[in-house]
């Protein structure tokens, strides 16, 4: 007897949408089914990773991290055109840590010109990202989409407590939208509802449910994430089908496990191989939970998780 494989059928789809211009524009989400079980149903756009760059030098990132980026910290014009035309990245995201009361503080005025540098330099498309300071992001990313006009951008990320003036400069200035709630499929769905009510189409909004690394949570987030996708499958809750966000490179890289010399821990092995290998499989967790667009620091993590992704795409 043949053996005839099991299949799922889903009356829900998640959300399909473009970010950038022209040649490089990229697009993400659209399947009827879940990751990358493409015998059950359609995955018309395979996921997409956003190398991280950020406004200021990094005061927290390992050297066995920071090393790659070497000469290009001070300009993230500079940082931003390296990462596209030597390391091949498909998508930039910007944070603006600098920005952050308390970091340097730069102004809002300040974030618009970063945009502008590192948007004049790159045609790849680019994701926009605050400090996480809600009320010092409320301004800075007003400005930010203000400034990248015309880019079809993503902004973010906006929270419960400012996202009314985040989701007003997305439709002014017509960039996606990060919606950022804290590891609750509930709030998520809330913060959702509240930026639709507002006129914002849900094809033109992501959600962050918060990321976890490896060790810290990953299967709470896991799971968060994939009620999330099967929300939007089984259940066909509008709510629920925009594409899903982890932001990974941001919780791997302040982890023990990616930091802790060879000294202080031989028994866990090389430091650079135990980073890339951190961020690697926090990142396949999270595009196995359902994640369509994931933001990245370390090259080698990148192209390892690319070569994940096209393996189980192929075809």
């Amino acid at each position: 007897m043949a053996y005839v494989i099991p299949k799922e059928t889903y009356s829900g789809k998640v959300a399909s949408m473009t970010i950038g211009e022209g040649a490089k524009s990229i697009a993400i989400g659209g399947e009827n089914t879940m990751p990358f079980l493409s015998f059950e149903g359609a995955i018309p756009n395979r996921p997409v990773i956003a190398m991280e760059i950020q406004d200021i030098t990094p005061d927290d990132w390992p050297d066995n991290l920071k090393k790659y980026y070497n000469g290009y910290y001070d300009d993230a014009a500079k940082w931003a055109k390296f990462c596209v035309e030597q390391l091949n990245a498909k998508a930039i995201a910007l944070r603006l840590v600098g920005t952050h009361p308390d970091k340097q503080d730069r102004s809002a005025e300040d974030a618009a010109k970063t945009v502008k540098e590192v948007l004049s330099v790159v045609d790849v498309p680019l994701i926009i990202l605050g400090s996480n300071h809600i009320e010092k992001d409320a301004s800075v990313i007003v400005a930010a989409a203000e400034a990248a006009t015309g880019k079809n951008c993503i902004i973010g990320k906006a929270q419960e407590g400012n996202y009314k003036t985040i989701v007003a400069a997305a439709l002014a200035h017509k960039h996606k939208l990060i919606a950022m709630s804290e590891l609750d499929i509930n709030l998520a769905k809330q913060l959702n509802i509240l930026i639709t009510q507002m006129g914002f189409e849900t094809d033109r909004l992501l959600t962050d449910p918060m990321c976890s690394a490896l060790g810290y949570g990953l299967e709470y987030t896991y799971s968060v994430m994939e009620r999330i996708r099967l929300a939007a499958l089984t259940q066909n809750d509008t709510t629920m089908q925009p594409p899903i966000v982890g932001d990974v490179g941001m919780y791997v890289w302040k982890t023990k496990e990616v930091s802790a010399s060879e000294e202080d821990m031989p028994q866990w092995g090389s430091l650079e191989e135990r980073g890339i290998a951190w961020e690697v499989v926090t990142a396949m967790g999270m595009l196995l939970a359902g994640a369509n667009l994931l933001i990245m620091r370390h090259p080698k993590a990148v192209e390892k998780a690319e070569k994940v992704i096209e393996e189980l795409t192929k075809g």
